[in-house]
């Protein structure tokens, strides 16, 4: 069974976007970049909300500048024939290789674990991973930790009343000082 992932750069004092809404502190260093690259790799369908869905459209045309590096045209391969869904109430239709849904997380995520194929469930975006891990939908927390506070914005951890026990599953520190970890949820 598929397991659903939740992995996203976050700031030490636990968030994915500052008060000010930019989170040019969390762009990975060539080391990091490498492991989230191998990250992507294992994955089989990416379900995101419309805000990381409009940040993520940089990658949709990505291959297409001539300027781009190697490592950034092959991240660009591997995200494009990914398969995307994305909740949103607002948006009226998507691109690339997504589908737009207005609902039904958990149904989601039960017919993609159904289904046959590889590659994990990612979920991505706040809003929806904090949906997700109110339904204890979710089976791993990868938080990439990056040394910097940023005193506040949107927080990687839902503030709900839920409480989840981890086992810590890989850690790895990177010479940035990011630092990876890999929780398991413990059912």
């Amino acid at each position: 069974m598929r397991s659903v992932i939740y992995s996203m750069g976050v700031s030490l004092d636990g968030y994915i976007v500052g008060p000010d809404g930019g989170f040019a502190w969390s762009e990975p260093g060539d080391d990091v970049f490498r492991f989230v690259t191998d990250e992507i790799r294992g994955i089989g369908v990416h379900l995101m909300g419309r805000r990381l869905y409009e940040t993520m459209l940089y990658w949709e045309t990505a291959d297409q500048d001539p300027t781009v590096d190697a490592p950034t045209l092959e991240w660009a391969e591997l995200w494009k024939p990914l398969p995307k869904v994305v909740f949103s109430t607002t948006l009226t239709a998507v691109k690339g290789n997504a589908r737009l849904v207005s609902g039904g997380l958990a149904e989601e995520v039960e017919r993609w674990r159904a289904e046959p194929g590889e590659g994990d469930i990612a979920i991505g975006g706040a809003a929806l991973a904090a949906e997700a891990a109110e339904l204890g939908l979710i089976d791993e927390y990868r938080p990439r930790v990056h040394p910097v506070l940023v005193g506040g914005g949107i927080p990687f951890f839902p503030r709900r009343e839920r409480r989840a026990d981890l086992e810590l599953v890989e850690n790895r520190t990177f010479g940035s000082g990011v630092v990876c970890l890999r929780y398991r949820v413990a059912r």
